[in-house]
């Protein structure tokens, strides 16, 4: 533990100096453009954990471990640019909206509203694959990582289903919200675990220990979307499920997602997205048959700014959604599954239209 302010700041400054001097070393100097946002996320960064100093100074406490590390295991997610599936800009870019995921009326709004055909979605594609399931609590017994999981949108109707649901998300602040939601539901509170963490950060721990994973409107954020896939493939159990909703890379997904969605509408945030890193069903299908996974089913989806209602469609020419089964143990399949309902799997696109 350090002993005061003044030195904490000292050695993290001294930390994030030795940082900037490698990025350099590397070439990151030349980058006009990186070396701004260097200089703007580290002035905030600076200035928040220069803040915890103080008000701990005023009160005559030291810096707990947890704070050191919590803030060090941020700034490391932020600048780190190698081997890893996060983009410190994105994350730069959702840290400021970090405290507003519950709000139905606000930025998230079409995310609150895609839970209407997502959750069945989920839902009856894993019915469909079992014969096990518990009336009221149909997903008791099944474990689901909600990759990306925001504020906990997705993870909390699925942990009503009964699932025991991991959430994570490289924001703390995301996590932090998602727990405080939570909390207002005991049955939840039980259920439900986030982490900030990344994927790749819980591989080692976590190796083909979920039954489920979700990875809904994420894909399209991440900066390397085949180590994303692989390792999805790492922490799942063979025979499991991985869901995936994304955009299509496509001139009618520009036109509607960015220009309409987020410059004339407003739906979303300006520079939410970014086309060129929207991902095609068929480059995304193929990353998945590359790294162990089978295809199931892909649905178009399509969202009525004017109702604020999602639909299911056939086109996936701007939003679509996927279910993929990674490939089984020498053929075995997971235990309580009938192989015979795994292979009558039907798309449930009509099901996933209602509750």
């Amino acid at each position: 533990m350090w002993g005061g302010g003044g030195g904490a700041a000292r050695a993290l400054t001294r930390a994030l100096g030795r940082r900037r001097a490698e990025a350099a070393l590397l070439g990151a100097a030349g980058d006009d453009h990186a070396d701004l946002s260097f200089q703007t996320g580290l002035r905030g960064t600076l200035q928040n954990y220069n803040w915890k100093i103080q008000l701990k100074s005023s009160s005559i406490l030291p810096v707990s471990r947890t704070e050191i590390k919590s803030s060090m295991l941020t700034m490391k997610r932020l600048f780190s640019t190698s081997h890893s599936s996060v983009d410190s800009k994105e994350m730069r870019k959702f840290q400021l909206l970090a405290h507003k995921w519950w709000d139905e009326e606000g930025e998230y709004s079409a995310l609150h509203s895609m839970n209407d055909i997502r959750v069945p979605f989920i839902r009856d594609t894993l019915l469909n694959m079992s014969s096990n399931y518990h009336l009221g609590t149909p997903l008791s017994g099944v474990k689901i990582l909600d990759v990306g999981c925001g504020g906990g949108l997705l993870s909390e109707p699925l942990g009503r289903l009964g699932a025991s649901v991991t959430g994570i998300d490289p924001l703390e602040d995301n996590i932090r919200t998602a727990d405080q939601h939570k909390s207002f539901d005991p049955v939840l509170a039980k259920r439900i675990q986030y982490k900030s963490s990344s994927l790749e950060e819980i591989v080692e721990e976590c190796m083909e220990t979920f039954d489920v994973i979700v990875a809904s409107e994420v894909v399209e954020h991440v900066a390397d979307l085949e180590m994303f896939i692989k390792c999805c493939s790492q922490v799942l159990k063979p025979e499991g499920s991985l869901f995936i909703t994304t955009i299509n890379k496509t001139q009618l997904s520009y036109v509607l997602g960015i220009v309409v969605a987020e410059k004339i509408i407003g739906i979303v945030p300006e520079g939410t997205h970014e086309w060129e890193k929207f991902v095609p069903p068929e480059e995304l299908e193929r990353l998945l048959e590359s790294n162990g996974f089978s295809v199931k089913t892909v649905n178009g989806m399509l969202y009525n700014p004017l109702s604020g209602s999602w639909s299911w469609m056939e086109s996936t020419s701007v939003n679509y959604a996927m279910h993929a089964v990674k490939s089984g143990a020498q053929g075995q399949p997971s235990p309580g599954d009938d192989p015979s309902e795994m292979e009558r799997e039907q798309p449930s696109a009509t099901a996933g239209t209602t509750m």
